[in-house]
């Protein structure tokens, strides 16, 4: 499932965190403390495998106030759009 239907050319990220390999709990943490060193507007793209991720950073990013802009699996990665709250 997808966000929205945002063609993937129309959103640069400023800032790419690879957590292919990393399970839960850790990708929380991670997209956690790089939004954290984000300055408002920026865009993260995280690029995960762990399946949980699909739930869980949605809900992260709703809890946080951010926005999860996208988000879409290719093969075994499920790749996140999120843009850092302002």
């Amino acid at each position: 499932m997808s966000v929205d239907n945002m063609p993937e050319e129309a959103i640069k990220a400023d800032r790419v965190s690879d957590q292919l390999g990393i399970y839960c709990p850790e990708p929380i943490f991670r997209t956690r403390q790089e939004l954290d060193d984000m300055k408002p507007g920026e865009v993260l793209e995280v690029i995960a495998d762990d399946p949980a991720t699909a739930e869980d950073l949605p809900r992260l990013a709703k809890r946080t106030g951010d926005t999860m802009l996208r988000w879409y699996k290719q093969g075994t990665e499920i790749h996140f759009f999120i843009r850092k709250a302002g």
